[in-house]
């Protein structure tokens, strides 16, 4: 495996009733929060009265910015930045999904920084410091409670790019998977499909010798795809959404990729499509990471034959490791199609009119991806493939 560092300070609270530790979390970080949130989901499930009775109680002076949307946005970033300056806010607290936390992320750095909030998403800045943050999670999806990553789209010019600096952690975030029950099924299903994904780009690696990690990601994925089709036919099964929601946190926490660089080439194309059409993300993922696969499998034929034998059950024998892996991608398409993730981009009514802009979007005149590096024309080839 490869030299690492690893660092993650985020304090987890898991399971029913963990919202009760809110306050004691928040003693030490001042009076003036500032509560972000969507669409409003959180206020027909009682979390958010919960959160408000709970900061109200403790004597808190509370502030809201609602409207996060699903593909977080930078004028939404902007806005909490503003609101942080004006109203000298003490702690930011994210109630809701990956796309609340994310937009909090950069809320956070940009309250300290006096210049555009996306100058630190393009790296024209770098964050010196933020506001300190925690997150009350509603979506089992992204891992950004547990992570520093975010990503964020300029609607202005159509970019969407991930960011993020050792200042981005939350200091705790609070999981009750108590607060996943209401989520419906098309949700339910993007985030067990977001998750894989992640897992998949830290599994496709070119390090050597990694045994454990493999058999961590290959776990954590056996689990998903044991819980998930359950989950969806079942969406208040308590212990689905424990499940869930766990595998959820660990597939991006950094825990199963230390020793390794995964590949990130499907989320860097799927993050130019969604800059153009604004779909959802996880939606994006289903359709593009299978076509992913099939262009890379002659790469690293091993590779995939080894994760469609230990995650997809392919019976290898008599059979070449590209028999193999084609095998295995073929049963994640049917997986995926099986609990409802869309298949094509012509199921989101895109066509082939902006492929050379998604293109050029996700790799420019260089290249994407890690396990294989992918230029333009290999971008073209998947998206014109995920028609």
């Amino acid at each position: 495996m490869n030299e690492f560092a690893f660092y993650n300070p985020v304090k987890l609270l898991f399971g029913k009733g963990q919202l009760r530790k809110l306050t004691n979390e928040l003693t030490n970080y001042g009076k003036k929060v500032l509560v972000v949130y969507g669409g409003g989901s959180i206020k027909k499930n009682g979390l958010y009265d919960e959160v408000m009775t709970l900061l109200t109680d403790h004597g808190m002076e509370v502030h809201e910015l609602a409207g996060v949307e699903p593909n977080p946005r930078v004028s939404t970033a902007r806005k909490g930045a503003a609101i942080c300056k004006e109203k000298e806010i003490d702690f930011i607290l994210a109630v809701g999904g990956g796309s609340v936390i994310d937009c909090v992320k950069l809320i956070a750095s940009a309250a300290k920084y006096e210049g555009d909030a996306w100058d630190l998403v393009i790296k024209k800045a770098l964050p010196t410091d933020a506001l300190p943050f925690g997150t009350v999670l509603t979506l089992a999806a992204t891992g950004s409670e547990m992570n520093a990553g975010s990503v964020i789209t300029n609607e202005e010019t159509q970019e969407k790019h991930g960011w993020g600096s050792p200042f981005s952690f939350p200091k705790f975030s609070i999981l009750d998977p108590t607060y996943t029950i209401s989520v419906p099924k098309d949700q339910t299903v993007y985030g067990i499909v977001d998750m894989m994904s992640h897992v998949f780009e830290q599994y496709f690696n070119n390090a050597a010798n990694t045994p454990v990690q493999d058999e961590l990601c290959e776990g954590v994925l056996r689990a998903i795809m044991e819980a998930g089709p359950k989950l969806v036919e079942k969406l208040d099964d308590y212990d689905l959404r424990e499940t869930i929601l766990f595998a959820g946190t660990w597939g991006l926490n950094g825990f199963l990729q230390m020793g390794y660089r995964g590949d990130w080439a499907s989320h860097g194309i799927e993050h130019a499509v969604s800059a153009v059409y604004d779909i959802p993300h996880a939606g994006g993922l289903a359709i593009l990471f299978p076509h992913w696969m099939r262009h890379n499998v002659k790469a690293n034929p091993a590779r995939f034959a080894k994760l469609a034998v230990r995650v997809f059950g392919v019976d290898p024998a008599g059979k070449s490791d590209e028999e193999v892996a084609y095998e295995g991608i073929d049963y994640l398409r049917a997986f995926w199609s099986s609990i409802g993730a869309p298949e094509t981009l012509g199921d989101y009514k895109i066509d082939d009119s902006k492929l050379e802009l998604m293109a050029e979007k996700a790799a420019g005149n260089g290249t994407i991806g890690n396990f294989v590096k992918l230029g333009k024309d290999d971008v073209i080839e998947i998206l014109k493939a995920s028609l």
